[in-house]
């Protein structure tokens, strides 16, 4: 079948989010045919690059999310005719009523993000709770996600119309990009937030707050005006497979939309969740975190309703998306696919026999303040009492921009001060017990060496969505002692300990457990690589989705007839899942207002493109 792969920030580029299990997908899926639809973050992303493709993507195209050039489409008086600025006005209009009502006229609650700042308390999964407390989060009147939830009902219909009246305006008459950004879509965001019933925070908002929302919007729904949507595009997918929720899935929800086309969208990391997490680091009026936590959540809302199906990469994200209106019918978890070659080595050799440290703790991952090894610190001062010979390796580079490097040097700073440099006799070299570390340097040339160095790997994050570096550490077959934050229970499975988050005693103690007990450390260790090959392969992952493909087209069949260059009908152009007899492969009637090449017109097969050559 042809996927259309759809992704923000990624793949096909060198750097971004999703690279890795993108390209493992496709690579893994040989016998079906992929075009990427990609969206870029940065003139920088662009310009590193794309990675090697490998021949089933036929086709790439490309836009760019952080530039556009002003189409000229305000929709004003000399431009347009009175019809065309009538219906975009009551469009947005209609949009932007829906993102500001208030509690007095939708099903949700008020304010998100508003009172109190966005802070955020402990992590999403932590205690059961979503992890976005005191402002853009869970647990007050403040929150956008308290009670049932975002709002599912009229409010939620009345954003969705709208959004697909603005694309539909986008097609037929042209983009959008000016017209988000003119002084009428200002003013209509003025009119919504002074409405009886709007948020109380959004009656705030002063003429910057509306200017910052309008153009943040603007760039969230940049998708409407690509011309992607036609029989050369996405119409002539059999399925849009979304690499994330928010813009990324906006193009599917277009080609569904326009062309029947079924969405399946996939998220290792929730969209709305990042906003909200995003939102606690920013000085955004109030009004504005308010008006922008409520738009991403009526748009994960209307993803996740019009989704085939919805992939969380964990019970920890399937609960953000449950809270956003996705049934629980519609939800597949599927496990992050990681390369468990490249651990084999050390995860098959026996504890001892290999490099292994047995007094030395080991903890890999990029410093960030999320990590909190300030806590671990604290810990590994209490294990250093009770294990006087215990050593600890903090492996990994600070996180991009001057906050990493700024914490990483508090970090070594509170090490000096921690440990100062010991030594064994007076005439000896001190030497510090903490070493920090970047993968790649003669004692850790690489993540296999860097788990294989200890004895046991500690994870002390305060925030954390899939951790990766758990998984790692499972697939070397090392114990590990982990916080409790977001999906690390799910991924340990009772292979290791685990401990709360913030609590230095309670970590240093799990630590001293399992260094003074090697048999347990191994078992633990064994049993940690036996879990992690079953769940968190590249295979299982691949097969996963596999199955799931044909399983939407089996239930959402396009009826197309799909022709080669010279008009000749293409055998095998439709998955022979289309033709699985049942009530869900009837015709269905085409909607009011769709236009003919929605209705089934011929697709010609695509012109395969090689990775130089331009969309």
């Amino acid at each position: 079948m042809r996927i259309g792969l759809l992704t923000e920030g990624g793949y096909p580029y060198v750097s971004g989010d999703a690279k890795l299990w993108c390209d493992r997908l496709v690579r893994g899926l040989g016998q079906h045919e992929f075009d990427i639809y990609a969206l870029s973050r940065s003139r920088q992303q662009e310009d590193e690059g794309w990675v090697q493709l490998p021949p089933q993507v036929n086709l790439v195209r490309t836009a760019p999310l952080w530039t556009a050039e002003d189409d000229g489409a305000v929709y004003g008086r000399r431009v347009h005719g009175r019809r065309v600025r009538r219906r975009y006005a009551e469009c947005f209009g209609e949009l932007a009523a829906a993102v500001c009502a208030g509690p007095g006229s939708l099903d949700g609650p008020e304010d998100a993000g508003a009172s109190g700042g966005a802070g955020v308390s402990g992590d999403a999964g932590a205690a059961g709770g979503l992890g976005v407390a005191g402002g853009a989060g869970v647990g007050g009147a403040s929150g956008v996600l308290v009670g049932s939830g975002v709002s599912f009902g009229l409010e939620a219909d009345r954003f969705a119309t709208a959004l697909y009246g603005l694309a539909e305006l986008a097609r037929d008459e042209g983009g959008l990009v000016g017209a988000l950004r003119s002084e009428g879509a200002v003013r209509a965001w003025e009119r919504a937030c002074r409405a009886p019933g709007a948020l109380r925070a959004a009656r705030t908002a002063r003429v910057p707050d509306l200017l910052s929302v309008a153009a943040h919007v603007e760039r969230s729904l940049r998708p409407l005006s690509l011309d992607w949507y036609a029989d050369d595009g996405l119409g002539a997918v059999d399925l849009c497979h979304a690499a994330a929720g928010g813009s990324a899935a906006l193009p599917g929800l277009l080609a569904r939309h326009f062309a029947s086309v079924p969405l399946l969208v996939t998220e290792y990391g929730v969209p709305l969740r990042a906003h909200y997490l995003a939102s606690a680091a920013t000085e955004e009026a109030p009004a504005v975190r308010a008006l922008l936590a409520s738009f991403h959540g009526r748009l994960a809302t209307e993803v996740y309703r019009r989704a085939a199906l919805v992939t969380p990469g964990n019970t920890h994200a399937r609960r953000w998306q449950e809270r956003c209106g996705a049934d629980r019918a519609k939800l597949r978890t599927v496990y992050p696919g990681m390369e468990a070659s490249r651990f084999a080595e050390v995860g098959e050799s026996v504890e001892g026999a290999g490099c292994a440290d047995p007094d030395t703790l080991v903890w890999v991952g990029r410093v960030e303040p999320s990590k909190d090894l300030v806590s671990l610190l604290h810990s590994f001062a209490e294990v250093r009492k009770e294990e006087p010979k215990t050593r600890l390796r903090i492996i990994g580079a600070p996180a991009e921009g001057p906050d990493g490097a700024l914490y990483l040097a508090h970090c070594r700073a509170l090490a000096a001060h921690l440990f100062p440099d010991e030594a064994e006799g007076a005439h000896a070299v001190g030497d510090n017990p903490v070493s920090f570390e970047e993968i790649g340097g003669p004692e850790a040339p690489g993540l296999a060496e860097a788990y294989a160095s200890g004895a046991l790997v500690v994870l002390s994050s305060v925030v954390e969505g899939f951790p990766i570096s758990l998984v790692e550490a499972m697939f070397c077959g090392r114990a590990t002692v982990s916080t409790d934050v977001g999906a690390v229970v799910e991924v340990i499975g009772g292979t290791g300990l685990v401990v709360p988050p913030r609590n230095p005693r309670a970590l240093a103690e799990a630590c001293v457990a399992l260094l003074r007990d090697p048999a347990r450390r191994a078992r633990l260790g064994a049993a940690a690589r036996a879990r992690a090959l079953e769940l968190f392969t590249v295979e299982q992952n691949v097969e996963a989705f596999h199955g799931i493909y044909l399983e939407i087209v089996s239930h959402s069949p396009i009826r197309r007839v799909v022709v080669d260059a010279m008009g000749e009908p293409l055998p095998f152009g439709v998955p022979a899942e289309a033709h699985v007899p049942g009530r869900w492969t009837e015709a269905r009637p085409v909607a009011a207002g769709r236009q003919r090449w929605a209705a089934g017109v011929p697709v010609r097969a695509t012109v395969p493109l090689t990775a130089g050559e331009s969309a």
